[in-house]
């Protein structure tokens, strides 16, 4: 057999009676069911290919024709002979057939033509609605400097869409219930015999849901879900900047169908400080000094994250000068590597009024300076 081996596909040999069929099947099927594994994509086509081979080996005469290679079984060969373009009627030998009278029409490759039909069975999630992850949340928040700096818990406030309180989101009226949809029995979708091929479409009737609301909830309208507004605190790790964009994970919206939330993004906005500034990792501030703090040489206790650290400021410190505290500026947001540094810059503060006694005093030092201090400026 050339085309898809269906029973090494449910596990079974090819003398397999029915019961030991429908064990395996329902086994496999429990096992790799997408609702079960909605962060695993992959299972949803592996389910399929598992209700294909149960559809057909499950049936007596399906099974006959197939074991005989006289039924399609996928992309590639026609059973055990090999497919020839021409073999179905209405076919121009090149891979584009028409079914006849009423009939569809399909051109381009042969592997396509289960993805288009949605695989055996019409379903694919036996009947149930279809597993949706939710949609992500973005919010904006405002920090102080300091929090930016260490971290912090904060409450952040979202609207978002949430299961409807007064429904609980069935989507109908309390003390009401959704009913199974006459139309599709439940499972969402309905078949269509296309001659040799059945096509399985979203059921017209309800949508895809599986279920009608004859009596909607008047919150929600019958959807079962409606904007509102939420509040959670969050941990804002130490480090983050303006702009920083912090994602936290399953916390956006609800999936639909049982399948998983959304993500929850934090833009954080921080606000200035009174004297302490950033430059990436590093913590920036700027140091007053007086004139004779500058000339004689002082020592100012230095405000950090770590508490106050005594800094040594040596005679003759000139304005403009920066001195490096290694190890007390912001951490690093990813956690990667050392905590940046303070880099304090020194500012020689000159006196905008002086009084007739200081102005004696800075004429009888002046004595003692450089007759030219500017020689080497031409």
């Amino acid at each position: 057999m050339n085309g898809k081996d269906y029973y090494k596909t449910l596990g079974v040999g090819k003398s397999a009676t029915q019961d030991e069929i429908k064990k395996a099947y329902r086994k496999l099927a429990q096992r790799y069911h997408p609702d079960k594994n909605p962060d695993k994509p992959e299972t949803e086509e592996k389910f399929k290919e598992l209700s294909e081979a149960y559809e057909v080996l499950s049936d007596e005469e399906k099974r006959s024709q197939y074991d005989s290679g006289r039924l399609f079984t996928g992309a590639g060969p026609y059973g055990a002979g090999g497919f020839h373009p021409g073999d179905f009627a209405g076919s121009d030998g090149f891979g584009n057939f028409q079914g006849g009278p009423g009939g569809f029409q399909f051109s381009g490759d042969l592997g396509d033509l289960f993805n288009l039909f949605g695989g055996a069975g019409g379903g694919g999630r036996s009947g149930r609605r279809r597993a949706q992850r939710g949609s992500d949340v973005e919010v904006s928040v405002t920090l102080p400097f300091d929090d930016a700096i260490t971290g912090a818990y904060i409450p952040v406030t979202m609207t978002r869409n949430e299961a409807c309180p007064t429904c609980r989101g069935t989507g109908s009226a309390p003390g009401t219930f959704p009913e199974t949809c006459p139309s599709c029995g439940g499972r969402g979708s309905v078949s269509e015999d296309q001659g040799f091929f059945g096509i399985s479409r979203p059921c017209p009737t309800c949508g895809g849901r599986g279920v009608l609301v004859k009596n909607p909830c008047a919150t929600c309208g019958g959807l079962g879900s409606a904007m509102a507004p939420r509040s959670i605190k969050v941990k804002i790790p130490g480090g983050v900047s303006d702009g920083s964009r912090i994602r936290f994970k399953g916390k956006g919206e609800p999936g639909a169908g049982g399948g998983p939330a959304g993500d929850l993004y934090v833009v954080t906005k921080v606000e200035k400080h009174q004297y302490l500034g950033r430059k990436n990792s590093h913590i920036t501030m700027e140091l007053p000094l007086s004139f004779s703090e500058a000339a004689l040489g002082t020592e100012v206790m230095i405000p950090t994250i770590d508490g106050k650290v005594k800094l040594k400021i040596p005679a003759g410190t000139q304005s403009g000068r920066t001195f490096r505290l290694k190890g007390k500026g912001a951490p690093h947001l990813k956690g990667k590597g050392a905590r940046g540094d303070l880099l304090v810059t020194v500012r020689v503060e000159v006196p905008k009024r002086v009084n007739k006694k200081e102005r004696e005093l800075i004429e009888k030092l002046e004595e003692f300076e450089p007759q030219d201090i500017r020689a080497h400026i031409k």
